[in-house]
C-alpha cells in the first residue's frame, strides 16, 4: 500500500496504536523478550514518519501501562531504561521533523524521577513544534485516567448537577487531545486492553495479525485505507 492509494482529503486526524507482539516476536526467534522491544523501536520510527508524511496531526502509542509493573522485574527495568534511551536518542530527530512530543499517564513514585525529568525535558524541547503531535501513554491506564479525572473534579468542589461528559473530558490527562479516529492493535489480539477507554467511544478499531516489530508504514497505510472504506455513523444512520 502506498500513499498514492489513499484519499488524502480523508486522512484520520488522530491515530492511536497498541504496539503489541514484541515479546512473541522475540520468542519465536529464540531471543530474549527484550530484543523484541528493541526491534519494535524501528517499527515505531518508521510508522511515525509514515503518519507524518500522510499529514496525520496526532499519533498516540501505548508505551507502558499501569499493569506492566506486574511483568518480570528484569523486563520492567529494561522497559524503563529502554524508554529513557529512546527519548535521548530520538527526540532530537523528531524535533527536527517539527514533531511535538507529549506524555499522558501517572507521574507518581513508581516512575523513576530521572525518567520524569527526561519526559519534561522532551516536552519543553518540542513544545513549540507545529507538526505531528506524538503522545506517549506511559504508566497509563484508561480506568486510572477516568478515576484521576473524577478525583480532580471532586477536589474542585463541583456539584453533581454540573458534571457532564464535557466535564470529564476537560479533566483527562491531556484535554487538548482529540478523540482518536482510528485505533490500531497489532499481533492478532482483539481487545483494547485499558487504552484510552473514554476517548475511543466512536473510534474505528483495526486489528492487525502482524507483530509490532514487523509493522511498517505500508501496514499503517493499509489500515488507513480500511478506515476510509468504513462508514462512520456515530450512532446514527448512513446518509447513503
Amino acid at each position: 500500500m502506498k500513499i498514492s492509494d489513499l484519499d488524502l482529503s480523508r486522512i484520520p486526524t488522530h491515530i492511536a496504536a497498541v504496539m503489541d507482539g514484541n515479546g512473541r516476536w522475540a520468542e519465536s526467534r529464540k531471543l530474549p523478550r527484550t530484543e523484541g522491544h528493541t526491534a519494535g523501536e524501528q517499527s515505531l520510527m518508521d510508522v511515525l514518519e509514515g503518519a507524518d508524511d500522510l499529514g496525520v496531526k496526532w499519533f498516540t502509542v501505548f508505551a507502558f501501562s499501569t499493569e506492566n509493573w506486574a511483568r518480570p522485574s528484569e523486563e520492567v527495568k529494561f522497559l524503563l531504561n529502554f524508554n529513557e534511551k529512546i527519548l535521548l536518542e530520538r527526540r532530537d530527530e523528531l524535533n527536527e521533523r517539527n514533531v511535538r512530543i507529549r506524555f499522558i499517564g501517572r507521574r507518581n513514585r513508581q516512575v523513576p524521577r530521572r525518567l520524569i525529568r527526561r519526559m519534561e525535558e522532551t516536552e519543553n524541547l518540542t513544545k513549540g513544534n507545529t507538526g505531528l503531535t506524538f503522545t506517549i501513554a506511559f504508566n497509563y491506564g484508561g480506568r486510572a485516567e477516568i478515576v484521576d479525572a473524577v478525583k480532580r473534579i471532586i477536589d474542585e468542589g463541583m456539584s453533581a448537577e454540573r458534571i457532564n461528559e464535557k466535564t470529564i473530558s476537560r479533566h483527562l490527562y491531556d484535554p487538548t487531545i482529540p478523540d482518536p479516529d482510528l485505533v490500531i492493535r497489532t499481533s492478532g489480539e482483539y481487545r483494547v486492553s485499558n487504552f484510552l477507554l473514554w476517548e475511543i467511544a466512536y473510534s474505528e478499531l483495526i486489528f492487525s495479525e502482524t507483530l509490532w516489530p514487523d509493522f511498517r508504514r505500508e501496514d499503517l497505510f493499509t489500515a488507513v485505507k480500511e478506515y476510509q472504506d468504513r462508514d462512520r455513523r456515530y450512532g446514527g444512520v448512513s446518509e447513503t
